[in-house]
């Protein structure tokens, strides 16, 4: 079977999969999590491409993932946009920003990189927090809108996680037909070695520019998802705390995986409603088993899991 039709079938099995979960479970707080869940593994595909595959570290992704949300809440509103048009606009001036930041910042590489970015997604939080009257500052912004396309509205977290795990699939299907390509070969020769690359004939500058802006456009897109689900957006919620969170997703469910991106960013959304019981050792529970998968499974949760079924078939096959 080759590559594409092996992508085309783990993405439909992938569909049928998170069409029937919402059926499965018993009440909507569950489907609202998965959707948060979902929203997040969209960021985290983007990350893992930056990060798994061209080696570039970015510390400022819940920046851009704030930049959109905030950027439809305002417009739609505020100053009473469309909400067609303040989607667009949330998306667009994240592409526009991860733009004009990959210009200086890509020249840097390795922990300056992620230092230029982490010190971008400050600036972003002060300017979240301080700008009061635009912004809500600490409190937050309250009233955006649930969302409401093409006159049809969705209200219910059914319908919105349906089109949640729509943009999901369509954006794991493009990032495996990505890195099949050739811009995923040169990704591939960028973070194995630069100077190599370079001597192939591949201009870097501007592959590490259009990786990083299409990562984080990944995360506007579920900004302004984000933002028209919950109909409140706060400065908190888009911290440094977060930029961490989402590379612990990608290193844990397996670098330069786009499935080990989806299975990352679901498992560390869903382990703190299991973890929620017990309380007092909620925070140790968690980093416990942080510290464990690090451990243990070193390509990730994609990579463990690749392993168990080549075993599992190893087994099925008969010795001669």
């Amino acid at each position: 079977m080759t590559t594409g039709k092996k992508n085309t079938l783990g993405v439909a099995m992938f569909a049928a999969l998170a069409a029937a979960l919402p059926f499965l479970l018993t009440n909507d707080y569950y489907v609202s999590t998965l959707i948060l869940a979902f929203l997040n593994a969209i960021i985290v595909i983007g990350l893992n491409l930056l990060l798994g595959y061209a080696g570039q570290i970015s510390l400022g992704h819940g920046a851009f993932y704030g930049l959109a949300a905030y950027t439809t809440a305002i417009l739609t509103t505020t100053y009473g946009w469309p909400m067609e048009a303040g989607l667009v606009a949330g998306v667009l001036l994240t592409v526009v920003t991860a733009y004009l930041i990959g210009i200086p910042t890509l020249k840097l590489s390795g922990h300056y990189l992620a230092m230029a970015t982490l010190g971008f997604g400050l600036i972003v939080y002060i300017v979240f927090n301080e700008s009061i009257e635009l912004t809500g500052g600490p409190s937050g912004f309250v009233g955006v809108p649930r969302l409401e396309l093409f006159g049809f509205a969705f209200e219910s977290d059914l319908s919105y996680y349906f089109l949640v795990a729509g943009v999901l699939t369509l954006i794991v299907l493009l990032s495996l037909n990505l890195i099949d390509s050739r811009i995923g070969r040169a990704m591939r020769a960028i973070h194995t070695s630069e100077k190599a690359a370079e001597v192939s004939g591949i201009d870097i500058a501007a592959y590490k520019r259009f990786i990083f802006v299409l990562s984080a456009g990944y995360a506007g897109v579920a900004g302004v998802l984000y933002a028209h689900y919950l109909s409140f957006v706060a400065p908190s919620s888009f911290g440094f705390h977060f930029s961490v969170t989402l590379i612990v997703m990608v290193v844990l469910g397996g670098m330069a995986n786009v499935w080990g991106a989806v299975a990352g960013a679901i498992f560390l959304s869903v382990l703190p409603e299991f973890l929620r019981a017990f309380e007092d050792i909620e925070t140790l529970l968690y980093g416990g088993i942080l510290v464990l998968g690090m451990m243990y499974l070193p390509d990730g949760i994609a990579g463990g899991i690749t392993r168990l079924f080549k075993a599992a078939m190893a087994r099925r096959v008969p010795h001669e």
